[in-house]
């Protein structure tokens, strides 16, 4: 999933702590300052990041029924899909600009627009009708997509503290949480409606705490005038978050039907697939916020040979259990790079990590279509071992520059 533009504030006139606003000097010690105020916005931050991620973990596991229930073949569930990346890109660039200086009125809004358009999906009756419910639900993730991040860059220059690997370490918790349990409560006989409606009432709970996230108000001085942004960097960089985001969504999208249809897995043990992926996720970022000094070459070589030879892995092997190590590999490999990457995008500020968000979610768009025209080639355990060979790009940007 992208998430972390830097947000656009009054008092945070540049990236650095000591000048960010008046947060480090203005308030007495600046360190104790910039404790006491991590705390606010980092729980709930976490609280959106989570149950943000609650929806996807079920989401991934409630797709077979869904698919049973609309009465669609592979491909047309892929096409359905691609709705949620087209709705989400037409809303994040809209939604970017919108929230400029209101990122926490934006984000508690963006939260309860989400979870009302959840409760669409168990009403569709045929694939035409659920891409038109995911091409309105992309669009409201788009926009909690990209005014988390906002908020969550903001926080980060206000209290001068990494947020960004922690916060998104809470999506792959919630998936690993929620996938398994929505799998339990599949062979329980709990429907689609039943458990989008619980969803739909967490986010909508979530939403209402996001007002009392304590960030300043108003654009910087710095961005008022507008900003040469640099297109071919974020074009460039973009898409090679684009290559990782396919791999992370045909995951979320494609592993339980995977281990269900093509490893006689069964529901239960299929839907640990988006957990075991997402669980190494987890590992991997939180590892990468302990040990700052591995620096974004290093990850680049580890997403590059981690995540392709773990998704090739997860599509060729011969068993359920083999398939899991596969997606738990490329989970490991692939989880730091995209933070780091957008970390190093809001070096550039606010309207830097808008752009490269906005490029980088192209991969949510393609995933779907791409592994549903693979599938009706070469059948889906091929299509998606053939994803390794997006970590390629990641590897020739590493050797063609000196500093990624």
């Amino acid at each position: 999933m992208s998430r972390e533009p830097r947000a656009h504030e009054p008092r945070a006139t540049s990236h650095e702590p000591d000048k960010s606003h008046e947060s480090d000097k203005g308030h007495g010690a600046g360190v104790s300052r910039g404790s006491r105020t991590t705390v606010g916005p980092v729980w709930r931050l976490i609280a959106v990041c989570a149950t943000w991620g609650v929806f996807w973990g079920s989401w991934s596991v409630l797709l077979p029924t869904i698919k049973d229930q609309i009465g669609a073949t592979t491909a047309d569930l892929g096409f359905a899909l691609a709705g949620v990346p087209v709705g989400a890109i037409a809303a994040m660039a809209l939604v970017g600009k919108l929230a400029a200086g209101r990122e926490r009125t934006m984000l508690a809004l963006s939260t309860c627009a989400f979870a009302l358009s959840i409760l669409l999906i168990p009403t569709a009756r045929s694939p035409l009708v659920l891409g038109l419910f995911l091409l309105l639900l992309g669009a409201t993730s788009g926009a909690l997509d990209v005014t988390l991040n906002m908020a969550t860059g903001r926080a980060e220059r206000e209290t001068g503290r990494r947020l960004f690997q922690p916060v998104h370490a809470a999506f792959p918790v919630a998936v690993i949480v929620t996938a398994p349990l929505t799998g339990l409560a599949r062979e329980l006989g709990l429907g689609p409606a039943i458990l989008l409606g619980v969803i739909a009432l967490l986010l909508l709970t979530t939403g209402l705490l996001v007002l009392g996230l304590p960030l300043s108000k108003g654009v910087p001085d710095t961005e008022r005038g507008g900003v040469r942004l640099p297109w071919l960097g974020a074009l460039s960089v973009g898409l090679l978050a684009a290559c990782v985001l396919i791999i992370e969504n045909s995951v979320e999208q494609w592993s339980v039907l995977l281990l269900e249809e093509y490893r006689d897995a069964s529901t239960l043990l299929a839907s640990a697939a988006p957990t075991a992926y997402m669980g190494a996720l987890t590992v991997g970022r939180l590892l990468a916020q302990a040990f700052p000094r591995v620096n974004l070459r290093a990850l680049y070589l580890i997403s590059a040979f981690g995540g392709g030879g773990g998704i090739a892995l997860a599509g060729l092997g011969p068993s359920a259990w083999i398939s899991l190590t596969g997606f738990a590999v490329a989970g490991l490999a692939l989880g730091p790079i995209f933070p780091a990457m957008l970390s190093r995008a809001a070096t550039s500020g606010g309207a830097m990590v808008v752009a490269f968000s906005t490029i980088s979610y192209t991969g949510f768009v393609i995933s779907p279509l791409l592994v549903a025209v693979l599938s009706f080639w070469f059948g889906l355990p091929l299509a998606i071992a053939l994803l390794g060979l997006l970590a390629l790009p990641l590897l020739g940007h590493l050797l063609s520059t000196r500093s990624p």
